[in-house]
């Protein structure tokens, strides 16, 4: 393997088995560190199948929820879900909102960012559509640290095929880290940006519950899994096994995701 595979996104089952049910947890921490009130009008810029703004409705009582997502397949499940009459959700590009200028309090964004091919574009947009002195945020898996579940799958993957290393996760999304992501909201123009490291648990019943959904084909790692050749998924499979369950039973790692917040200028 020496090209990078075309990656799939748009199957909301398949996104929750991967990591939809790990981003919940990230996003109820994400939401209390935003510090912001009741009442108040929310973008969701990704939106993913509607893990980030369930979260907003259980706990932040909105006054609105707009979400846009490019993938068809998602936007159907977050419609699905988010039945409250305060939820609107749209098919859409991250990078030319389709939202008027100062339109909300808080906009936010749930592991997207990496995925987005013009970074500043889509966190301009953010900002265009916040309202003075409101908060924007985003929050993103730190690949290349201690979002483990997908290092240890890349660090499996290497070890059988060492050509393919600038394939990774790590590789691919520089922009998965503190430093960059402060450096992108200052230089858009927000105020008072904070970073924060958001650790949860992953535990896994079993080497099967941890496996299975690299086999869905959403997402980075499990677009690479159904890009190579039966023998190589083998002996990645069997690699991490060894790894991570040479004596079966639970699997406990940890996810990381990076949190950025800013303010909109007055």
């Amino acid at each position: 393997m020496s090209a990078r595979p075309t990656e799939q996104w748009g199957g909301g089952d398949a996104y929750e088995r991967y990591v939809g049910r790990w981003s919940r947890q990230v996003a109820a921490e994400f939401l209390r560190w935003l510090d912001v009130g009741p009442g108040l009008a929310w973008a969701d810029v990704g939106c993913g199948t509607g893990a980030l703004g369930e979260t907003i409705l259980a706990d932040h009582a909105p006054a609105s929820i707009e979400g846009v997502d490019a993938a068809e397949g998602f936007v159907a499940r977050a419609r699905e879900r988010l039945t409250d009459p305060r939820v609107r959700i749209a098919q859409g590009d991250a990078r030319r909102l389709p939202w008027e200028p100062r339109a909300f309090d808080v906009t936010v964004s749930g592991l997207v960012l990496n995925f987005v091919g013009e970074h500043e574009a889509m966190v301009r947009e953010m900002a265009r559509v916040t309202k003075p002195g409101g908060r924007v945020a985003l929050y993103v898996w730190d690949y290349a640290g201690e979002m483990q579940m997908t290092r240890c799958f890349w660090e499996a993957a290497i070890a059988v095929s060492p050509q393919d290393a600038k394939l990774t996760q790590a590789e691919r999304f520089p922009i998965c880290r503190p430093e960059p992501l402060r450096a992108l909201f200052e230089g858009v123009g927000l105020r008072a940006v904070d970073t924060r490291a958001i650790d949860i648990p992953t535990v896994f019943r079993d080497f099967d519950d941890y496996w299975s959904p690299f086999l869905g084909r959403q997402g980075s790692a499990p677009t690479y899994l159904a890009s190579v050749d039966d023998g190589v998924r083998e002996r990645i499979r069997a690699t991490l096994e060894a790894r991570l369950a040479p004596r079966g039973g639970p699997i406990r790692l940890i996810a990381r995701a990076w949190a950025v917040r800013g303010d909109a200028a007055p």
